[in-house]
């Protein structure tokens, strides 16, 4: 299949916007329908976009560069143009957007009951912008479409979220838009300084001989990208918002923040802060790699201390994001694909687990630890997924956990084994407080009544949940699939941050030599 001429990115970015302007001509009463209509519009957007796995080219010529583009001058007075791409790592988070849309949008049937309409609509609208902040290759379009998917959340937590779900959506939404500020002044800082907002233009003039931004331009500007994404992700101590936000928030809401938007920071850092400001990212990594140390123990113990099943799943997730952070600024081969592939596997992990939290509430509509056990002879099926998925999280060998987990402690430990220590006690501390929650919500006898009588999983929760489980043992056991796609972009991306430094050292060290000579000169 030969995909030149044909805008298969735009198209499948755009698919699931045509969806939600289709919806809207449909009344608010035909519920059946709207949630048919809208699952299928994400199951066809997931089709189109399959074949972008097996077309990339991972190796050869092409390897490792972008691939799929689409430019079309947009707003040529500003040097603003639409630039689409993807290279092996957002080719990733791209696919695994449009895998975990549909098994979101069914798996809301059980607890969105009104006002069905407004949300398949917002879902859809945010499922574009997902799509294109992976896709985007401009960083004025790439800002867009960041925009475009903090309002539908806004309105997913503040409207079918939990009793304080106003609190949570304005805490996400004040903490997000801070952010979003200072990335759009950086953004305009760079369009006034090249002339453009095209990222590889940006980049190539960056590697011209005096075209490079000075070290304070740089150190500003990666506090200004920075403070975006790792309030995204969110890094430490930037993640209050976070646990407020994933337990009002309705279970489909939940997974789509663990699976896909948390992402967008650790792809943002990735993408924009390293490659545009590495001489700032000298300067800063050691801090932040500390961050995320902090952030992996801290989390930790935070989830360890959590009665509610749902506070234990959202604070694992600024455990987990921390060794991605590590794995990312300890920019080597092994780190960067780790933290690639660790991102897809709490996507998987961490979005399984939510949505086996929502079931067992709409079943009990509560959600303490201590309102369980026994669970494993009343709904096995329910605990069987529920032990997958938590092996899953903790890495055990032969699923996908343990692949990312082992690379960025690798990668972690060549680039300074210092910080690999407390990667290795978040690991353990994982095992602990996930295996002890499995035990007190599984085993031992049955002592509420309430638990005795408990519908299994039914047809379309095993729907939302098996694709999940078929994927972490497909990556626990084939990690070559996918982490083959992303080495050479890795590769390149390590090679072209040390090009940067190397020649910003050349030119440090000139100036240096001439400004002696002078002094001797003048003397």
């Amino acid at each position: 299949m030969d995909l030149s001429g044909i805008p298969i990115l735009s198209i499948v970015t755009f698919l699931p916007l045509v969806g939600a302007l289709f919806l809207s001509v449909f009344s608010e009463k035909n519920s059946g329908a709207i949630r048919a209509a809208s699952v299928t519009v994400s199951v066809v957007t997931f089709v189109v976009s399959l074949p972008l796995f097996f077309l990339y080219k991972g190796t050869g010529v092409e390897g490792g560069g972008i691939q799929f583009e689409e430019h079309l001058s947009w707003i040529p007075d500003f040097g603003i143009s639409y630039g689409m791409g993807l290279d092996g790592i957002s080719m990733l988070l791209f696919l695994f957007t449009t895998f975990l849309s549909p098994l979101v949008l069914l798996s809301s049937y059980s607890h969105v009951k009104e006002r069905v309409k407004e949300f398949n609509i917002l879902y859809l609208l945010m499922e574009t912008g997902m799509l294109g902040v992976f896709a985007a290759t401009d960083l004025f379009v790439f800002y867009l479409f960041w925009e475009v998917t903090l309002i539908p959340l806004y309105f997913i937590v503040g409207i079918w979220g939990g009793p304080r779900r106003f609190y949570a959506a304005i805490k996400f939404f004040l903490y997000t838009v801070v952010g979003s500020v200072l990335m759009l002044v950086g953004i305009i800082y760079l369009i006034i300084t090249y002339g453009t907002s095209d990222l590889f233009q940006i980049l190539d003039m960056m590697k011209v001989e005096g075209g490079d931004l000075t070290g304070v331009e740089q150190g500003w500007l990666f506090a200004a990208f920075g403070l975006a994404f790792a309030i995204k992700v969110p890094l430490f101590p930037f993640h209050t918002w976070l646990p407020d936000a994933h337990v009002e928030a309705p279970a489909s809401g939940s997974v789509v923040l663990a699976g896909v938007l948390l992402k967008m920071g650790t792809y943002g850092l990735l993408r924009f802060c390293i490659p545009l400001f590495p001489s700032a990212v000298q300067t800063f990594a050691p801090t932040i790699m500390v961050l995320a140390a902090i952030g992996i123990v801290y989390g930790a113990f935070l989830a360890w201390a959590q009665e509610d099943l749902k506070k234990l799943v959202a604070y694992s997730s600024i455990s987990h994001l921390g060794f991605v952070v590590l794995g990312i600024f300890a920019w080597n081969v092994r780190g960067i694909q780790g933290g690639v592939i660790q991102m897809i596997n709490h996507g998987l992990s961490t979005g399984a687990l939510f949505l086996l939290v929502g079931m067992i509430y709409d079943r009990r509509h509560v959600r303490m630890i201590s309102d369980f056990g026994g669970l494993g002879k009343v709904i096995p099926w329910f605990s069987a997924m529920l032990i997958i998925v938590t092996l899953s999280s903790i890495g055990l060998p032969g699923l996908n956990g343990f692949v990312g987990e082992f690379l960025i402690i690798q990668g972690t430990f060549e680039a300074n084994w210092c910080f690999a220590v407390p990667a290795a006690l978040g690991i353990l501390l994982g095992a602990i407080y996930m295996l002890s929650m499995v035990g007190r919500t599984l085993m031992g006898p049955v002592v509420h009544d309430e638990n005795k009588d408990l519908d299994d999983l039914n047809r379309r929760e095993v729907w939302c949940l098996l694709p999940l489980v078929v994927m972490i043992f497909v990556i626990g056991f084939f990690p070559g699939l996918f982490l083959d796609k992303t080495e050479a972009s890795v590769q390149k991306n390590v090679l072209e941050y040390s090009e940067r430094i190397h020649t910003v050292q050349e030119t440090a060290e000139s100036s240096c030599l001439d400004g002696i000579s002078a002094c001797r000169m003048k003397n």
